[in-house]
């Protein structure tokens, strides 16, 4: 693996190039379907379609760009452990949910990634509904030498509290020639 030099992630909502060619399809969708009534949610529809088990926590992506990612879900009973609280492993959903919905935004059409792991820390516990956020600090250059890429995601209460912390490993390499 290659550790490769980074450039900062853009903060604005343009589209933002992160190697040869057009954005990254899914990013293409969003930003078409954001002129649309319920775009967000014809989106999310999308997206747990090709994910089905993204639908048991009922997500609706807000807002996504190279680097960035925010989710959010209700508080309701189908996520609720023993205790009556939002469930660990659904908050875990919420992170994996933003985290690759933010690198399938962030890598170029040339690459492929798959998750390799996941390290989740429970700092509190949430009664209430959720908003997950997938942000890189620096974007990396995606060249031709396989790389990991730990995408960081905060799962925050209704009060903005990071009740969970996770680091998602993504390996992102170069789609092979057909």
């Amino acid at each position: 693996m290659n550790t490769q030099t980074a450039r900062g992630a853009e903060d604005t909502g343009s589209t933002v190039s992160t190697g040869p060619g057009a954005p990254a399809t899914n990013l293409r969708i969003w930003q078409k379907l954001q002129k649309v009534p319920f775009g967000n949610w014809l989106f999310t529809r999308a997206v747990c379609f090709k994910v089905p088990y993204f639908r048991t926590v009922h997500p609706l992506i807000h807002e996504l760009r190279p680097g960035l990612c925010r989710v959010s879900a209700p508080n309701r009973r189908g996520v609720h452990n023993h205790l009556g609280t939002y469930h660990a492993i659904a908050s875990c959903n919420m992170a994996e949910i933003a985290a690759g919905v933010m690198i399938d935004a962030t890598v170029p059409p040339t690459h492929r990634w798959i998750p390799m792991g996941m390290t989740v820390e429970y700092k509190a516990k949430s009664t209430t509904g959720v908003t997950s956020i997938a942000r890189l600090d620096a974007i990396p250059e995606f060249g031709e030498e396989s790389m990991e890429v730990v995408v960081p995601v905060d799962v925050l209460d209704a009060d903005g509290q990071a009740y969970v912390s996770a680091k998602i490993t993504m390996y992102v390499s170069r789609k092979k020639s057909a």
